[in-house]
């Protein structure tokens, strides 16, 4: 398969439905959490596809890599609010174990592609 966009690679997809599933996660937080840790999660989350994008489309693979570094930041910055949120009680432990693995996966994905760059 060509890849001709950044739309077309698995690991953007697949930060695309961390940001889907940490939209979903956050809208039941307390409302004291709006501009707390509902706007950080969604902020760390966009910025993983949004990362992988603006990487994809630099001209040179050191800048890319340096993008894809930055999304492998904000993937591990939404891990650990994502256990914050379950030591506050905001999420249940299921989904909370059930969310880092998927991000875990998501990291190994990133890692492997600054490898092959």
């Amino acid at each position: 398969m060509k890849i001709g966009s950044y739309k077309d690679l698995n690991i953007w997809k697949k930060g695309m439905m961390l940001v889907k599933e940490i939209y979903k996660i956050t809208e039941n937080f307390p409302p004291k959490e709006n501009f707390g840790l509902t706007s950080q999660m969604r902020r760390s989350a966009v910025s993983i596809p949004s990362n992988i994008a603006e990487g994809f489309q630099r001209r040179y693979h050191n800048e890319y890599k340096q993008f894809l570094y930055i999304a492998l930041g904000s993937s591990a910055e939404l891990e650990t609010q994502t256990i914050i949120s379950k030591e506050l009680g905001y999420i249940p432990d299921k989904e909370e174990f059930n969310f880092c693995e998927e991000s875990k996966y998501l990291s190994k994905m990133i890692f492997s592609l600054i490898k092959k760059l």
